[in-house]
Order: structure tokens, then sequence, then C-alpha cells
């Protein structure tokens, strides 16, 4: 049985956005209710779309996806910043075996590979919860804290697998407006092969949407949010293990069943 334990994940997407902001009010004084009209006025149309996705193909092979839009005027306003941050997400990425894809100046896809549970809470942990001086600089969004736990129970030729998710979002209560629509996008979704089963046994739970053997849940800012799933995967270790099995077995078979035995050949090649 592999297990994934408890693993911390940051949405640094968000964080390094909001982060820019933060270091032009320590620079320029500006007092926090003029700061916020001034984002508010940037951020009217939304702008950040954070989508994190994890697809499993099997219980051997999954991705871990990340894409991340920006509105035109956070790239304006804060440039310099999200060019260092988008070489750190690069950086990230390729140490842990991954790639990533600048579809435009503010869009990028990042794409990190996994062979196992286990792999893949390594990964999570290694690219999400790497820390720097600035993520530490005091700012409220220090305060985004997320966990995943999962668990993958082999049974040779499937494995079962409980995953939840869950990611504490209070500290973005102000990009909210009053008829609970967000200024930020967020979305987390996974895909398996045979469908998933949602759970709802916590008051924090969302209810996803279904695109065919995916679901999707958006995630609320402000809140916190708890995502818990089981889903079955085909093993296919386990499936070409018993395949060999099978074809050996096929082969003794019609080697001493219906094939003349060597004793018997040679008897023939004597007469």
């Amino acid at each position: 049985m592999n297990v994934l334990t408890f693993t911390r994940i940051r949405s640094h997407s968000m964080k390094s956005v909001f982060f820019s902001i933060s270091k032009i009010r320590k620079i320029t004084k500006i007092k926090p209710i003029v700061l916020m009209v001034i984002l508010s006025s940037l951020l009217l149309s939304g702008c950040v779309k954070y989508d994190l996705g994890v697809n499993f193909n099997s219980t051997n092979n999954g991705e871990l996806i990340q894409h991340i839009q920006l509105s035109e005027k956070i790239t304006i306003f804060s440039g310099d910043y999200l060019s260092e941050w988008l070489k750190t997400l690069e950086n990230r990425a390729r140490t842990l075996a991954g790639s990533i894809e600048r579809v435009s100046a503010s869009e990028i896809i990042v794409k990190i590979p996994f062979t196992s549970a286990k792999e893949l809470q390594e990964k999570f942990t290694g690219f999400f919860n790497t820390r720097t001086s600035e993520d530490s600089d005091g700012s409220e969004l220090a305060n985004i804290t997320s966990t995943l736990v999962a668990e993958d129970r082999n049974f040779f030729l499937f494995s079962r697998n409980h995953l939840v998710y869950d990611l504490d979002l209070r500290s973005l209560a102000m990009l909210t407006t009053k008829d609970d629509s967000s200024l930020v996008n967020l979305d987390f979704s996974l895909q398996t092969p045979w469908g998933i089963k949602n759970i709802e046994n916590d008051e924090n739970a969302i209810q996803p949407e279904k695109h065919g053997n995916q679901l999707i849940w958006k995630l609320k800012a402000g809140d916190i949010n708890h995502v818990e799933v089981v889903f079955w995967l085909p093993n296919f270790l386990g499936i070409g293990t018993l395949l060999i099995i099978g074809f050996v077995w096929l082969g003794l078979y019609l080697r001493y069943t219906l094939l003349p035995s060597p004793s018997v050949q040679l008897t023939v090649k004597e007469l």
C-alpha cells in the first residue's frame, strides 16, 4: 500500500501577484485604504485565473498541471517581479523533472509528472512548499495554507484511492465582493480513467462540476475549501504480470498437452 501523507501547498501564483503590491506599499508609503482603492480598480474584471489539476492515468502514471493566467493590467503593474517569479517557477519545475510552457507574457502552463502517490507527495511539497525570504515577510498571504492527504491501496490489478484536499483562503476575504463573486478565479480539478466519487461529509465541502471523467471545484476566496474523493485506478504493472503468467501457462499447456512429448518424437525417429 502506498500512502500519500500530509503535504502543504501554497498558491504562489496568487501570493506573488499580491506580494508585489505590498512591496509597492513599503516603497511609496501609500496608506492601506488608498492602496485598496488602487487594487480594486485593477481587479474589477478579475486579474488572476489559477487552475491546479491532478491527472491520474493509472496507479503508476500521472501529471500535476498548473495553468496560470494573469490580466494585462497585473502584468504591466508588476512586470519585473512577475518575470523573476516565472523564472523561479521554471527552475522548480525543471528540478522536479517537469516542464513549463510560456503561452504568452501573462499565461504559463507547468507540468510535473509523477509515477506513484509517494512521488506525487514529494513533488507537490517540493514545488509548493519551497519558502523564500519574501514569503515570510509578514504578509497576510503567508496565511494561505493547504494540505493534501491521499491513500493508495493496491489490490494487484486495481488500486483504491482516497484523496482529501483542504485550502484555507480566509486571508483573501478582501478580494470577494458583496455578491460573493471573487476577484481571483481558482479551480482545482481531478481527472481519472474511470470517474470519481465526490464525498460531502464536511461543512466546507464544495460541490464540483462534472466534465466526463473530470471533476472541477471552484475554490472560494475568503473560505476554507474542502475536497474529498474516492476513485479507482488500473494497475498496469499487475495487469502486465497477470498477462505474462497467462502466456507462460498457455505455452506450457500447449507444450505438454497438445504437442507430442520429446520421448515420443525420439522413438519415432529411431524406428
